[in-house]
């Protein structure tokens, strides 16, 4: 609405002043900003598509639902944990709900045909769980942002120098689900730990929804690594962990997780099968840090659960959009202006404890942390940190124009330096 047409619409100029500033007036008159939140609330990753929505709506509950003067609305799509569902709902919420922006989804296949779509729209879409390693690499796209998430491969890179410089490991196999974020993420830890010497003894790949790994713990126990490093998600992480105890693996080789496979979303259903694992990630949910433990408890208190990376991961993305909301003064239909607020966002005071920025790809530098699954006072188990490493960057320590001249991760390049 323009100036004129408020005060041709019966506001005097003192009136104006009365209210505030003419940027008030105008935030106010505003319709809502619109919020397409994807999630994959049907199919293989429901648990974590509730907890999207859960972590998303809980800072905006926070802030009771408005941002530089302006109301905000979300509306939730179920992208069925399918590449087509999604794309026919950003479709409809782009298209039809006129939302003004875009965030959400959680499979890599999904985030993949969403992006593509944004690619020819031009509408912001934010990606705080799909890891992707070339949406923030070779393939970027300029509206395409992953605030408050990670690279896939980004923080096995760390994994790989943590096991062989201070776990001391020399030989590890690893065990990944047969699709590009378990390529990604076991490419990336078999690099960095073989440039410093040691050797990946064999690497295992199984389907999506594994029922029975008893074929793959056999070779496991045949070849007797110094450690597995094991990238399962959801239900596999689940039922992999459980028959790793059961095959009495546990206590005898150790296991490093990915992130995800000792997400809270994963260890909550578990015992004492999953104490002990270690695995490395930017958010740690029994850390001893003020701020988050502030969440953890409010997320508990909102939810009855302990946060889980998915709930968390969409809080931060919430508090990282409020803040480029409120540099542009609620104006996100400026689309390019924007976006360049979100690049520009610094979270000194976030759920993390320390300071969290994009690089100059789209991709967060994070001060990331080792963590083992231990029991809590009241016998639930959660993630608590051991150690950490400052400012972890999507390209580990290697120059960004280098390292985007080899191939993108996949089960035909896993970056293993041949001894």
């Amino acid at each position: 609405m323009k100036r004129r047409q408020l005060i041709g619409a019966g506001a005097s100029l003192t009136g104006l002043a009365a209210l505030g500033s003419f940027d008030q007036v105008l935030a106010q008159s505003k319709e809502p900003i619109k919020i397409g939140l994807l999630a994959p609330l049907t199919g293989v990753v429901a648990a974590g598509g509730k907890e999207i929505v859960e972590g998303f709506n809980l800072y905006w509950d926070q802030v009771g639902k408005k941002i530089a003067g302006r109301d905000v609305q979300i509306i939730v799509e179920d992208d069925g944990s399918n590449p087509d569902i999604a794309l026919q709902k950003a479709r409809k919420l782009t298209e039809q709900t006129k939302v003004d922006f875009l965030i959400g989804d959680l499979l890599a296949n999904t985030g993949l045909a969403v992006a593509e779509y944004a690619k020819s729209n031009g509408i912001p879409y934010f990606i705080p769980v799909i890891a992707a390693d070339d949406l923030t690499q070779r393939t970027r796209i300029p509206n395409v942002i992953r605030v408050a998430g990670f690279s896939a491969s980004q923080m096995s890179h760390a994994m790989g120098d943590y096991a062989y410089k201070k776990l001391g490991y020399r030989k590890v196999l690893t065990i990944a689900q047969d699709y590009a974020f378990g390529h990604e993420q076991c490419g990336g830890f078999a690099q960095v730990f073989t440039e410093l010497g040691g050797s990946i003894v064999s690497q295992l790949w199984n389907p999506l929804n594994t029922q029975d790994f008893s074929p793959y713990l056999g070779q496991i126990m045949s070849i007797k690594p110094d450690a597995v490093f094991a990238m399962e998600l959801g239900a596999d992480a689940t039922r992999f962990i459980q028959q790793w105890s059961a095959f009495g693996l546990k206590g005898n080789i150790p296991l490093l997780g990915s992130q995800n496979t000792t997400d809270q979303s994963v260890i909550r259903n578990l015992g004492a099968e999953a104490e002990g694992i270690v695995s490395c990630g930017q958010f740690v949910e029994g850390s001893t840090n003020p701020l988050t433990k502030k969440f953890v408890a409010d997320y508990e208190a909102a939810y009855k659960e302990i946060p889980s990376f998915y709930g968390f991961s969409h809080y931060l993305a919430a508090m990282w959009l409020a803040d480029a909301m409120a540099k542009v003064k609620g104006d996100v239909e400026n689309r390019p202006k924007f976006l360049e607020a979100v690049r520009g966002v610094v979270l000194e005071s976030s759920p993390l404890g320390r300071p969290v920025s994009l690089d100059s790809y789209g991709n967060p530098v994070y001060d990331v942390f080792f963590k083992t699954v231990a029991k809590r006072a009241d016998g639930k188990y959660w993630n608590v940190a051991t150690d950490s490493y400052p400012k972890v960057s999507q390209f580990w320590n290697y120059k960004p124009e280098e390292y985007l001249k080899q191939p993108v991760y996949s089960r035909s390049f896993q970056g293993i330096k041949k001894s």
